[in-house]
């Protein structure tokens, strides 16, 4: 079985390469980022009309029940982005374990964009928003193999 292996730092790099990993280190840290604000939406907004009618489309009637949940979700999104943001920030010194960070962050941003448009197909957009720049960072990544 053939073994991938992403450049290290003591390796030659072509010029290429080493703006193409800043370009991952942006996309990931844009998609770190936005994982942030989605946190302060759900986790210290989220009470805000604005927010729970507008943005997450909840009745006033179900917000007692729906808080709690936005609340710890807010937080799992939250910690999704110091992962990414962490791995990002290694990634030129310490590239395994910044790839593992970044790879295990944009991977879990992605598949819970997916889990949002299989659940309700209305939420496309949001899981555009939501998946985009994770997706880009992973095919940005590809060219690091």
């Amino acid at each position: 079985m053939a073994r991938l292996e992403f450049i290290a730092p003591t390796r030659r790099r072509s010029p290429r390469r080493g703006i193409l990993l800043i370009v991952v280190q942006i996309l990931a840290v844009l998609a770190a980022l936005l994982h942030g604000y989605i946190f302060v939406l759900e986790s210290l907004r989220f009470a805000e009309p604005k927010v729970y009618a507008g943005t997450f489309r909840v009745e006033r009637g179900d917000l007692a029940a729906v808080q709690p949940w936005a609340f710890n979700q807010g937080w799992y999104n939250l910690f999704l982005a110091i992962g990414t943001l962490v791995g990002a920030l290694l990634l030129p010194t310490l590239p395994d374990a910044g790839w593992a960070l970044v790879l295990m962050g944009c991977g879990s941003m992605i598949a819970a964009a997916a889990v949002l448009v299989a659940t309700d197909r209305r939420l496309v957009k949001a899981a555009l928003i939501q998946g985009t720049l994770p997706i880009s960072t992973v095919v940005a990544s590809l060219t690091q193999i």
